[in-house]
């Protein structure tokens, strides 16, 4: 039995090696194909490499006679033409508004402070008008109650009979400005009521004692020189300074 194994292989390897003969075969005459290209395709030698063909020198006529590329004129259409323009969206109105309203603001706080620092500079002095003025002559003035100075120095110039003196326009109670009145011949004082006569004597009213008279006497001229700040009183229940010298004017 093992003889007749044999023999079955023995007849099945001629069969395997019939069919791998072809194989070797055909790789053999691949080979022989691609030997045959090779040696069929010239062969370059360093002598034969191809070198480039040298650029022909460019004359300085030739290039002095080329114009050079023009560049559009500033302001043309084409000059626009190359540039792009973009197109800014318009401010907020309020925004605006809102930063004046802020720098209008900032620059009056600065004007304030800056005016401030220069009045530290400054005197602070009150310009009152002088308490010494003349008022004209005795012959100027007729009896009764003279009422043109009340309001430039508050002044009433009385004259009777005797003599002539000047009233300062002021109440005794509060220092309130009395009117005159001269459909009743007095004195009346519109804060309180206070009532006085045509000399300044007080009779009705809160008034403690009669108005004050003011400082008279006759310069070299014979004008009337009168200073307020030099007054004559009469105190409550006290002797009177009204025929004091200089209360009055003899005339």
């Amino acid at each position: 039995m093992d003889n007749g194994q044999d023999t079955n292989q023995q007849v099945d390897n001629p069969k395997v090696e019939n069919e791998e003969k072809p194989k070797v075969a055909e790789t053999a005459e691949e080979k022989s194909k691609a030997v045959s290209a090779a040696e069929s395709k010239p062969k370059v030698t360093p002598s034969a490499k191809i070198t480039p063909a040298p650029k022909a020198p460019v004359s300085t006529a030739a290039k002095a006679t080329t114009p050079p590329t023009a560049r559009p004129a500033v302001g043309t259409s084409a000059a626009a033409k190359t540039k792009t323009v973009t197109s800014e969206p318009p401010p907020d109105p309020v925004n605006t508004m809102r930063r004046r309203i802020v720098w209008t603001s900032v620059g009056a706080f600065l004007a304030t402070c800056f005016i401030m620092f220069l009045r530290f500079f400054l005197p602070r002095t009150i310009f009152e008008p002088s308490t010494v003025f003349r008022i004209g002559y005795p012959s100027d003035f007729g009896f009764g109650v003279d009422t043109k100075f009340q309001q430039q120095y508050r002044i009433w110039v009385v004259r009777n009979a005797e003599r002539m003196f000047v009233i300062y326009a002021r109440c005794t109670h509060l220092g309130c400005t009395p009117d005159w009145k001269p459909s009743e011949n007095k004195f009346k004082c519109p804060c309180h009521g206070s009532g006085y006569t045509s000399e300044g004597i007080n009779f009705e009213g809160p008034a403690p004692r009669p108005m004050d008279r003011a400082h008279v006497e006759l310069d070299a001229t014979g004008q009337i020189v009168v200073d307020t700040a030099r007054l004559y009183q009469w105190p409550k229940g006290e002797t009177s300074h009204f025929n004091d010298e200089n209360a009055f004017i003899s005339v």
